[in-house]
């Protein structure tokens, strides 16, 4: 392979604040140490693979883009809707283009195609990960509300509202039937109490 890698590897680094980068709204709920950017990201990921399959769309395609949908808060870091208020919101396809920079042009042209295909939210898969995005938000929202972070309702309320898919809808409906741990109940083979 002829191409210059350190850019590729200068990026590795970079990404890796992202497990290190909390995810700000939650603070604003009570939470003391909410969940990382990278923790968010790989359970959205694994959110779009699946409501991509029963939507009939390519799940790889959905959490290809999910992995790569908040990427730019390297650059950025988490700015929650408040704080987008009162500052005008980075481009995540500018970011995207300059992180970037100087990597091999058939990988940088693969993440920038995969940041606009996700922005633009015109592809099936781009629909299903952004579904995954709030579908996971919910779903942290009814675990913190399960350790007593009652104003968690809000985002749980919020991200619901904002789910288009029916996959979306009916996981959604699913998951607040569910308390976190019934999972390990019936793994257990115990009943509910």
């Amino acid at each position: 392979m002829a191409d210059d890698l350190s850019a590729v590897a200068h990026f590795l680094y970079e990404a890796g604040t992202l497990k290190a980068t909390k995810r700000t709204g939650w603070w604003m709920a009570g939470v003391r140490d909410p969940e990382s950017v990278a923790e968010h990201s790989w359970r959205t990921s694994l959110i779009a693979s699946i409501i991509a399959k029963l939507e009939g769309a390519d799940p790889a395609r959905a959490a290809f883009l999910a992995v790569w949908h908040d990427s730019q808060e390297t650059r950025t870091g988490d700015v929650n809707y408040l704080g987008k208020k009162y500052g005008t919101a980075a481009d995540p396809q500018a970011v995207t283009a300059d992180q970037t920079a100087g990597m091999p042009e058939v990988l940088a042209e693969t993440v920038r195609d995969l940041v606009a295909e996700y922005e633009e939210n015109e592809s099936t898969e781009a629909v299903c990960a952004r579904d995954a995005d709030k579908l996971e938000c919910m779903l942290q929202g009814i675990e913190y509300l399960s350790q007593g972070y009652e104003s968690a309702q809000r985002w749980i309320d919020n991200s619901r509202a904002r789910i288009v898919t029916e996959t979306g809808q009916r996981l959604a409906d699913e998951l607040l039937k569910q308390g976190p741990l019934d999972w390990l109940r019936t793994a257990l083979g115990e009943t509910k109490p």
